[in-house]
Order: structure tokens, then C-alpha cells, then sequence
């Protein structure tokens, strides 16, 4: 146990060494949300909103894994990107609740808007909360889907 905690310890270390933390903890998320949708209805395609935070491995994962590879390309293209810091359960859950609180099973969470704001997707089982044990491909399929799930909607 402490030998993976110090391996966490060294992961996390290194990640905020080498870039700036992805949940900016001092950002407004509604003006952010707001702006997101306003791009998105000028580029007629949806808000992909992460919840997460900084102290989160799993989060830490995930943010990683959207800015390489495929998983970059196929975001990118498809979304308007926003990132909700939800503190340690304390920040921003208002903003969840109002889009039916898909972090109630764990971060990260997802959600997609369209650009009029309507829920087109949102994790409701914990889908992403366990992203540090998802393999490129895991995190690519499920973000596939995603993009499916939020044309097929009406």
C-alpha cells in the first residue's frame, strides 16, 4: 500500500512539475460554461463539460489522455471542451445538479450540451471514474460512443 501511494505521490508530483494543474480552481464556471456554448452555437457543435479536480488521479488521467493521440484528434474536432474544478465535492456542484449531477457516482464525470444547452449525454454510473485503469482505447471507445450518443439525440 505505501509503495503505491508513493508511486501516486511521485505521478501526481510529476504531472504538476511538467504542466499546469487542469481545473483552473479559481475559473468562474458558469461565465466558462457560457462562453463554451457560445463557441459551440457559432461552430454548430456541443459542450463536452469534464468535472474533475486536481487532487483527482482518475481526472488526471483522463486530461492527460484527451490532449494525445486519437483521443485529442476525435475531441478536438468533435467539441467545444470545458473543465468544471468540483474541488473535493465542495465547488461547482450546483452547476452539476443543474444538469443532473453526473458526478454522483465519482469524477471524472462528462457531459454533453448542445449548443442551445440541452443534456445530449452525461455519465450517470461512474463511467469515467476509474480512468487511470482505461487503456487509450478504453477512453477513445467510450468518447466514440459519446460523439453517437450526442448526434443520435434528438
Amino acid at each position: 500500500m505505501n509503495r503505491r501511494f508513493l508511486l501516486v505521490l511521485a505521478l501526481v508530483s510529476t504531472l504538476v512539475g511538467a504542466a499546469p494543474l487542469p481545473y483552473d480552481e479559481s475559473a468562474d464556471a458558469k461565465v466558462a460554461l457560457q462562453q463554451a456554448l457560445s463557441s459551440a452555437k457559432a461552430g454548430q457543435r456541443p459542450v463536452l463539460v469534464i468535472f474533475g479536480a486536481n487532487w483527482c488521479e482518475d481526472c488526471l488521467v483522463l486530461d492527460q489522455a484527451l490532449k494525445t493521440g486519437r483521443n485529442a484528434t476525435l475531441v478536438s474536432r468533435e467539441f467545444e471542451v470545458v473543465k468544471v474544478d468540483v474541488g473535493r465535492f465542495n465547488r461547482n456542484l450546483d452547476v452539476a445538479r443543474a444538469y443532473g449531477d453526473p458526478i454522483k457516482k465519482g469524477i471524472p464525470a462528462a457531459l454533453v450540451l448542445s449548443p442551445d444547452n440541452r443534456v445530449l449525454y452525461a455519465t450517470k454510473a461512474g463511467e469515467l471514474a476509474d480512468a487511470r485503469r482505461m487503456s487509450e482505447t478504453g477512453i477513445f471507445d467510450f468518447f466514440e460512443m459519446v460523439v453517437k450518443a450526442a448526434r443520435d439525440k434528438p
